[in-house]
């Protein structure tokens, strides 16, 4: 098969893997018949059965060796169901002033959270509050 055969299927297969989900099959293939094409483009390989042979064997060695690793690398790791649940304890930052027992705003993470003063003080703009409980979206702060 001619080298720029190799090469176009190498960049078809290359392209094919961008439009379907990952699951990183074709990568491989592709890669393979881009090193065949070069391979038979330099000289090395002429006939046509060990370039086939040479493909097969490189992208299925190489499927076999590297998506495992690459598919764990970039997988990404869910949301713990307690997550949020995690604040408790955090700093948030009121963004207005939060009288006891009333309702306003403030930052926690770099986002915006309703935030209830459960405390015995008022919080005033841009005190620290400690969180000590969250409920659904609201987070119950009190004075450090």
């Amino acid at each position: 098969m001619t080298w720029w055969y190799w090469m176009l299927l190498g960049l078809l297969l290359l392209g094919a893997e961008t439009m379907t989900p990952g699951g990183f099959y074709m990568l491989f293939f592709g890669l393979s018949a881009l090193i065949v094409g070069t391979l038979a483009g330099v000289g090395f390989v002429e006939t046509d059965w060990l370039q086939w042979l040479l493909f097969s064997l490189v992208a299925v060695g190489s499927l076999l060796i590297f998506r495992g690793p690459l598919s764990a690398s970039l997988k990404q790791t869910p949301v713990e169901a307690g997550a949020v649940d995690s604040m408790v304890g955090e700093t948030a930052i009121p963004l207005e002033p939060l009288p006891v027992g009333a309702t306003g705003k403030a930052e926690l993470r770099g986002t915006t959270w309703t935030a209830k003063n459960v405390g015995a003080a008022p919080l005033s703009k841009g005190q620290r509050g400690k969180v000590m409980r969250v409920d659904g979206l609201t987070l119950w702060v009190t004075a450090e």
